[in-house]
């Protein structure tokens, strides 16, 4: 049997430590929990363990949330998608989700220019 760890130790391991009080962010795990249906700790006397397996869903989850600045949304429709993921990947679904974010801001940007060009229009410097 594999060893299993508490939510204390979880948040620790991961860093999700609040650095006013130093002590870990149990609630984030708590949330993810909610959010995500892959993260399913044992209860035993009203105490979260997780098992390896649980860790590793859950550092690729905090990986993708965290460090690469995905949304919960986009995070569930990876762990959704019937495709294998490995963390080898990472690197490039986070480049392809900084390019699609670049692209909708540029679209924005780019509309807002021509509404301010459609109402100021060409000045006359004479």
């Amino acid at each position: 049997m594999s060893k299993l760890i508490t939510i204390s130790e979880l948040s620790k391991k991961l860093g999700l430590i609040n650095k006013n009080k130093n002590k870990s962010s149990n609630y984030i795990l708590r949330y993810w929990e909610k959010e995500f249906k892959q993260i399913k700790p044992k209860i035993i006397n009203k105490r979260r363990y997780y098992s390896n397996d649980q860790v590793s869903i859950i550092k690729f989850i905090k990986t993708l949330l965290k460090d690469n600045g995905m949304t919960i949304k986009g995070v569930k429709k990876i762990l959704n998608s019937n495709k294998k993921l490995d963390y080898s990947k990472l690197q490039g679904l986070s480049a392809d989700y900084y390019k699609k974010n670049i692209k909708d801001k540029s679209k924005v940007i780019l509309e807002k220019v021509q509404k301010l060009k459609k109402t100021y229009g060409k000045k006359n410097t004479h």
